[in-house]
């Protein structure tokens, strides 16, 4: 069900996270693709820290995370899973699939000697905090950014 993303999955990627009202303002799912995609692809590719993961059944993606394993010096040298772009197709929401996609994204994690998984998500999406929280994540921490 979850593998490493290929470059061939790259326009569904897109896709799905164009397909919401966030990410329909910030991402372009036209073809052929924009040029950064495929740059920030191949550079996800090839740092051994980073693993984009796609869901998919009966040959259709359904679902996708990023997933970054950030090392550190707090926590006694503890190691982080960093968790981005998760989307689950729409159709498929309410399914169960995107429970099943962070309960992996843990256990990769957790295979790779991290002590603590951490993500964001925007203060706009409700229905993403209660999801968050009913997989055991906390809001303990306030996130900023600073666009460049």
């Amino acid at each position: 069900m979850m593998r490493r993303a290929t470059r061939a999955d790259l326009p569904a990627i897109v896709a799905l996270l164009a397909d919401d009202t966030l990410g329909a303002g910030r991402e372009d799912a036209s073809l052929p693709l924009n040029a950064a995609y495929l740059s920030a692809f191949e550079a996800i590719e090839r740092d051994e820290n980073q693993f984009f993961a796609v869901a998919e059944q009966d040959g259709a993606l359904l679902g996708c995370l990023h997933l970054t394993f950030l090392p550190g010096i707090s926590r006694l040298g503890a190691w982080r899973g960093q968790v981005e772009s998760v989307r689950v197709a729409a159709a498929t929401r309410g399914s169960g699939l995107g429970r099943r996609m962070l309960e992996w994204a843990a256990e990769t994690a957790r295979a790779r000697g991290c002590t603590l998984v951490q993500l964001t998500t925007d203060k706009t999406r409700p229905e993403a905090h209660r999801f968050y929280e009913s997989l055991g994540y906390q809001p303990t921490h306030i996130g900023y950014k600073l666009p460049l």
